[in-house]
């Protein structure tokens, strides 16, 4: 039986924040973390993956501030790791695994180097690391997969999301339905300021929290699974290449006919990747 998410929404109010979160299952904490795409929450990124997850583990799909039902934020105020740590305390979760879709792995990946106690397996997909020299990737400003995010935020149209979704992924006739972009655009308008503040931030660089610095991967402890889409768009899979090169106790899963939503196109498999990592590490 699939779940309903008005079963599992909850809201918790942290030092700073108001967020909304996804709550399903028992056993260890497991918290999923969504990217940046406007319209992005816990459920959107993670619906295909929490009841799956939920067998074996305690889950949390949170909406992190700036995003979905959570507290806005201008991008001056964007610490997700911070908002990840209040989240953790409010709910009292001493130690968690970390799943995180490209924003969410940048804030999992920081949170590993800054609070390594609080953590006890890193899993990404499609991080963003920063400006590295990338054979396969865009070079010289942002992807293609980035260039329609941002204009989705200018727009958040349903046609805008027609486009953004498509170079998400890898099968556009099997998820770039009419009905997935309308929501998502729907989702996205009914938060106007959470678009305004991202599009404010754009001439400050990317409007994106906090990014892990490079220098500090090797410190990186816990068991860490690196998960990429071999099509992905988005954030390229030299970007994991580089993560697996760096994090000393990492692998890494490369996909093929998979963009930048692994958890989504390949949830089956994305779902037993993690429960078994998590599992037996």
């Amino acid at each position: 039986m699939s779940l309903d998410p008005h079963d599992l929404a909850r809201t918790v109010r942290t030092k700073d924040w108001t967020l909304r979160y996804y709550e399903a299952g028992s056993g260890h904490p497991v918290i999923l973390l969504h990217g940046s795409g406007p319209g992005a929450t816990g459920w959107s990124n993670f619906a295909g993956n929490i009841e799956a997850l939920a067998e074996n583990f305690h889950v949390y799909a949170v909406d992190m501030p700036g995003w979905g039902e959570s507290d806005a934020a201008t991008v001056d105020q964007l610490d997700h790791v911070d908002a990840a740590i209040q989240f953790m305390d409010a709910v009292g979760i001493e130690k968690a695994a970390f799943v995180g879709n490209s924003m969410g792995g940048q804030t999992s990946m920081r949170l590993a180097t800054e609070h390594p106690d609080r953590i006890s397996h890193l899993v990404t997909m499609g991080p963003p690391v920063g400006m590295i020299p990338t054979l396969f990737g865009a070079g010289g400003g942002p992807s293609e997969g980035l260039k329609v995010l941002i204009e989705a935020y200018r727009d958040a149209s349903p046609e805008n999301m027609r486009r953004l979704v498509e170079i998400m992924v890898y099968d556009k006739a099997r998820f770039a339905t009419p009905e997935l972009c309308q929501a998502r655009s729907d989702a996205a308008l009914a938060r106007p300021e959470h678009l305004e503040n991202y599009v404010a931030g754009l001439p400050k660089g990317a409007p994106l929290p906090k990014w892990v610095k490079p220098e500090l991967l090797p410190a990186i402890q816990v068991p860490t699974l690196l998960i990429h889409g071999r099509d992905d768009r988005v954030v390229s899979y030299e970007n994991s290449l580089y993560l697996l090169a760096r994090i000393p106790d990492s692998r890494l899963v490369v996909l093929n006919h998979c963009g930048h939503w692994a958890m989504i196109e390949h949830a089956d498999e994305f779902n037993r990747l993690v429960t078994d990592f998590v599992a037996h590490n």
